[in-house]
């Protein structure tokens, strides 16, 4: 599921989605926030160009909302039915998951994107 040639692992793993070889993200580290969503223009590897029109990624913002949500609703079940917290509690809770994993969503969006467009080419893959 998550093995090199998937879409799944393009998108953990934040690599290209064509040959799945090389990092698209400049810092692999997203919490340097300076740079979390600094990339490369295009692929060392197969010579994919990410951007593949200006304005681009104005598109991943879409994905990065069902992201955001996704993430919130995980904090809510956990912290309401596995903590059993109250109703402030679950709201904090709510709010610093999307801010700790905030660089994670961005990034996470930018590759769920990219990959709606491209997908896995074996031949340019390194032997």
């Amino acid at each position: 599921m998550f093995k090199k040639g998937s879409k799944l692992y393009s998108i953990f793993m934040g690599v290209c989605p064509k040959c799945h070889e090389e990092s698209m993200f400049k810092n692999k580290n997203p919490y340097i926030l300076s740079q979390a969503l600094d990339m490369h223009e295009k692929c060392s590897n197969c010579g994919t160009k990410y951007k593949i029109e200006p304005s681009f990624f104005y598109g991943s913002m879409y994905v990065s909302y069902a992201v955001g949500i996704a993430f919130a609703v995980a904090a809510f079940i956990i912290s309401f039915f596995i903590f059993k917290a109250g109703i402030n509690a679950v709201f904090i809770s709510i709010v610093l998951t999307l801010i700790i994993f905030m660089p994670i969503i961005l990034r996470v969006s930018r590759n769920i994107w990219i990959n709606f467009f491209m997908s896995y080419d074996k031949k340019l893959a390194k032997k």
